[in-house]
């Protein structure tokens, strides 16, 4: 028995944006912690010898139509990023940096740039605009994501995600058991409420 839902991610991941909205409506209406677990995407990637599906056209095709459905399904904004798919080191750094009364206002304001407003959140002059929109200083952060504990941190965190089997974003840890995918969230909650 378990009183919290991990929830590995990584703000390149629409489908770790479609999970967040959902986990936002759950939240509000029901007392389940949610542990937000970031990893770096790409490096999990290389670490299990995966090709990501953004390099695989028929597959990139097929997610496109299909996180455009899910958000459908689900009544939230959701726009295919035409940057896609961008480096997210130094925002999922950035995670990782900031403080954590700020990292709600974060995720928020970081998924919703990339996969409703469509814009390049590897973009510093973007970046810088959103950081202020979340009252971070943009020299701190930009300092802080390059020390070497928040990097290592961040590999740590990818690694260990990928001792534990996981190969992708979202994934949901619950009671030691892994269910990959958006489309998983109600297992991780069947298995929760056990």
């Amino acid at each position: 028995m378990t009183n919290i839902i991990n929830f590995y991610f990584d703000f390149i991941s629409p489908y770790s944006y479609l999970a967040h909205k959902q986990i936002k409506i759950i939240k509000e209406k029901k007392n389940i912690n949610f542990i937000y677990r970031p990893v770096f995407v790409g490096g999990l990637h290389n670490l299990q010898q995966i090709i990501a599906p953004a390099f695989i056209k028929p597959k990139l095709k097929h997610m496109i139509s299909d996180c455009t459905l899910i958000a459908k399904k689900i009544e939230t904004d959701f726009i295919w990023n035409s940057k896609f798919p961008i480096n997210s080191l130094n925002i999922m750094r950035g995670y990782l940096f900031i403080s954590d009364e700020l990292k709600d206002l974060y995720l928020n304001m970081m998924f919703d740039a990339y996969w409703k407003d469509n814009l390049d959140t590897s973009n510093e002059i973007i970046l810088k605009s959103i950081l202020e929109k979340c009252k971070i200083n943009s020299n701190d952060f930009f300092n802080g994501i390059k020390n070497s504990k928040i990097k290592n941190e961040l590999k740590a965190a990818t690694q260990e995600a990928h001792d534990k089997e996981i190969f992708g974003t979202p994934t949901f840890v619950v009671n030691n058991k892994i269910f990959w995918g958006q489309d998983r969230l109600q297992f991780a909650l069947d298995e929760y409420n056990k």
